[in-house]
């Protein structure tokens, strides 16, 4: 018994003396894998989004257009109480670092949700999408999120990969005046002149298309944007 009662003591004190295991980085404090835990308990450990569309795909998104929203969001200029809650009382590095943390990741897109309408429908979206609609002063959405819908950078959102229920979300918002962006608002401007019809039909089609084989953001300003924009400086 005297022998047994001595091999658990030294089993103990090898463990005791044993390195202790690497610390997952999401657990160590000061990494910002721990500080985005906040951020992807809704928007997926890498930003992917959510199946539903509640939650958006941030993942690969350019890094100002994070830092935009989540100023927005922090100041009470875009509303969404959780959101606002989350960012009340963190600093400019803070949300700079988020972001640019988000718009590094690039996890595979989740398996598209197209929505069921006529081929009129679906050709009014393409064309909206690709060439606007100049008798309306609506440009193509492609002239400024980018040849595929992918963003551009700095500031201007890819459009790949969101889900529809969010896209007519964002849209109306902005038509009813509950989605604002720094003046001048080239996408409040865009979305009031937009048909319900329209808002469909753009949603519809984009819910179609094929993930991109490169999600990242197109360089800044590789195009002269149609419109004056508030978060993308506009070439001379």
């Amino acid at each position: 018994m005297a022998a047994l009662a001595v091999v658990p003591g030294i089993v103990w004190a090898q463990a005791a003396a044993a390195p202790p295991a690497a610390t997952p980085s999401f657990k160590e404090v000061n990494s910002v894998e721990a500080r985005v835990q906040g951020c992807v308990t809704c928007h997926g450990q890498s930003g992917q989004g959510t199946s539903n569309g509640y939650f958006p795909r941030i993942a690969g998104k350019p890094a100002g257009y994070l830092y935009n929203q989540l100023v927005a969001f922090r100041n009470g200029t875009r509303r969404y109480a959780p959101m606002n809650y989350l960012v009340a009382y963190l600093p400019d590095a803070y949300l700079q670092e988020i972001a640019e943390h988000f718009a590094r990741q690039r996890p595979p897109f989740a398996p598209g949700k197209p929505l069921q309408v006529g081929p009129e429908v679906l050709a009014r979206g393409q064309a909206l999408v690709k060439t606007g609609d100049a008798a309306l002063g609506v440009p193509a959405c492609v002239a400024c999120h980018g040849a595929g819908l992918t963003g551009m950078e700095p500031g201007i959102p890819g459009l790949a990969g969101l889900r529809p229920t969010y896209v007519a979300a964002q849209l109306t918002r902005w038509r009813v005046g509950e989605r604002h962006a720094a003046e001048p608002d080239c996408m409040q401007r865009v979305a009031n002149r937009l048909s319900d019809a329209d808002v469909t039909a753009v949603t519809a089609w984009l819910s179609r298309q094929p993930a991109p084989a490169d999600p990242s953001p197109e360089a800044s300003n590789v195009v002269r944007m149609p419109l004056a924009c508030g978060s993308q400086r506009r070439p001379s």
